[in-house]
């Protein structure tokens, strides 16, 4: 039976939820945007599953600002609008609820042991979800500043397509190019996959292969001088990993990626069931990922004659846990490519190579 919660524990527990996410969003962000803090003429931006991530330039380095890609209703009241409002959290009003999203979602979710949902599904706006495109809007205006001047360079991610998902991709692409256009940007999409080319292999001339793993799935580009030889996606990610352990064990998936992300190593032997099923269901992601690419290449009839060896770079939040990289070679090796690989690393920063690809893609049309 639900107990439910005196007014003045609710109220604690809410001035506590807007404490955590302030410190959150400094933790996420290397300063905040104003009308006029766009340094740079272009911006990438990487619109995933989870996270949505932007990259602009600021004088000799990247600058990366990040939002979480969720959203949670709360019950409206005076109290709890005057919190948001105060703590500048991004929500709106609709009917009798609240929709808190953004960064502040996940920590409401975790402080008053709510679902947090998400706008997107499988790398592509969820139809289930009737507030997706309006809190896919919310976020992109809270992160991305107006531009410099119109018609400045914007590149954002999309995935590849998937056996069953083109069509969801072409609408997906349709909207976010829509809006983003609207705020003054020349916008254009870029592959996810090639975005990590742009980012991880300029000392090889642009050539090699791209993997991004992120919540909603994982995208793979083959690249050659620059220019995508080959795409797709497999509709397994993060969330396909903690969705399945939850299920096997009973643990929550908010426990179990908090387990994958801050506790899990591959290369000690597990040491309860949620470690042993994240073993077997990592295994299952990389296996169909690894007997898709090779399979993907063995029927590509285009793919250049290759003078050397490319390589494989890893990037995105599904490769984080430790040995990852290890256990992901080993699979390639059992698997006998039909191309040589020089060499297969995580790319320098995981979390952020998809936008800093874009924004190398944005910076190359001006």
């Amino acid at each position: 039976m639900t107990v439910d919660k005196t007014p003045k524990k609710r109220e604690k527990e809410l001035e506590e939820a807007a404490a955590q996410i302030l410190s959150h969003q400094s933790r996420n962000s290397e300063g905040s945007f104003t009308e006029t803090s766009l340094d740079g003429m272009a911006v990438g931006i990487d619109i995933g599953t989870s996270k949505i991530v932007l990259a602009e330039q600021t004088g000799p380095r990247n600058r990366f600002t990040s939002q979480t890609n969720a959203f949670i209703t709360v019950q409206n009241s005076k109290f709890t609008r005057s919190i948001l409002k105060q703590n500048k959290i991004n929500h709106y009003v609709t009917g009798d609820n609240l929709i808190v999203y953004g960064d502040g979602a996940e920590v409401f979710g975790n402080m008053l042991n709510a679902e947090t949902r998400r706008p997107m599904r499988h790398g592509v706006l969820n139809p289930k979800e009737g507030s997706a495109i309006e809190i896919i809007k919310g976020i992109l205006d809270d992160l991305v500043p107006p531009p410099p001047k119109d018609g400045a360079h914007l590149c954002f991610s999309v995935p590849g397509a998937s056996n069953d998902s083109e069509t969801s991709i072409i609408y997906h692409e349709a909207v976010l190019k829509r809006h983003l256009d609207e705020k003054g940007y020349n916008a254009r999409s870029i592959n996810e996959g090639l975005a990590i080319v742009f980012s991880e292999l300029e000392d090889e001339n642009f050539t090699g292969i791209g993997i991004s793993a992120g919540g909603g799935m994982c995208n793979v580009c083959l690249a050659f001088l620059s220019v995508p030889v080959f795409s797709f996606s497999i509709i397994k990610g993060g969330d396909y990993i903690d969705d399945s352990v939850a299920s096997v064990t009973g643990e929550v998936s908010t426990r179990v990626r908090h387990i994958k992300e801050e506790e899990f190593d591959f290369r000690r032997s597990p040491r309860n069931e949620v470690e042993d099923a994240l073993c077997i269901y990592y295994d299952d992601l990389i296996k169909t990922l690894v007997q898709k690419l090779k399979a993907t290449i063995s029927k590509t009839s285009k793919i250049p004659k290759m003078d050397k060896p490319i390589p494989i770079i890893l990037s995105g939040g599904t490769v984080k846990p430790a040995g990852f990289l290890e256990r992901f070679q080993s699979f390639v090796i059992k698997e006998k490519f039909p191309i040589d690989i020089s060499y297969i690393r995580l790319a320098e920063d995981p979390l952020n190579a998809t936008a800093k690809g874009a924004l190398i893609a944005a910076m190359s049309e001006e």
